[in-house]
């Protein structure tokens, strides 16, 4: 007579199996609990005027060759007190800064010969912790965002130049009213001068009038012999 056993210990132990996978509710409390940190990057004063994806590259003079930095975002970051504007850009996946430099006047952003995507241009690069000349090339998804990066850098560019222009005419206009200031001060102290000396003069003068004037008054108050 065949038996039905094996199949019951087999279908026995399949859902023995199934009770063990199946979720009892119980909550496990972490071992280590992890807090959240503040973390900043340097950007917190700043707002951006503008923010592209792109990738960049600087061009090592020893090897005579382009050299990638990486692929992020590049952004013209303005400060919210002093108005001045830097480009900076990290790599989309560590954050690593590739160039972190002021626009000044000066600087021009050109065209890459060949690529309507691509435009590069020279800078004080401070992304390795000191500043260093930099001839760096940036590439973009579209010629669109291309001509959008280079018109924001030239209108930075002219407006520090303006901001320098403004500045010197005003050092200007301060040093004029200083000078003026001064030489009305110069010429108003001989007058004073001058008065002092002649104020003893008349006093030496005076006196001797005085005493004429006591002594006369003297003779005619004196009664006659």
């Amino acid at each position: 007579m065949a038996t039905n056993e094996p199949e019951h210990e087999n279908r026995d132990a399949e859902e023995s199996g199934a009770n063990e996978d199946e979720d009892t509710g119980a909550q496990v409390a972490p071992i280590v609990r992890l807090e959240e940190v503040a973390v900043t990057t340097g950007e917190e004063d700043e707002d951006a005027v503008l923010d592209l994806k792109s990738k960049l590259y600087r061009f090592d003079k020893e090897a005579n060759q382009w050299k990638e930095r990486g692929a992020g975002t590049v952004k013209l970051l303005k400060h919210k007190s002093t108005g001045k504007i830097r480009l900076v850009m990290r790599q989309s996946k560590t954050l690593k800064i590739c160039a972190n430099h002021f626009v000044k006047t000066g600087m021009s952003v050109q065209e890459h010969v060949g690529n309507e995507k691509s435009c590069v241009w020279h800078a004080r690069d401070f992304a390795d912790g000191e500043l260093k000349d930099e001839l760096f090339c940036i590439r973009f998804a579209s010629i669109e965002n291309c001509k959008a990066f280079m018109q924001k850098f030239s209108e930075v560019a002219e407006s520090e130049v303006e901001k320098e222009e403004s500045k010197d005419a005003s050092d200007t206009a301060g040093l004029l009213e200083k000078l003026t200031v001064e030489e009305t001060k110069t010429e108003e102290k001989p007058v004073e001068k001058v008065k002092t000396e002649v104020e003893p003069e008349e006093k030496t003068k005076s006196e001797p009038e005085k005493a004429d004037e006591e002594k006369k008054t003297e003779e005619a108050v004196a009664p006659s012999t």
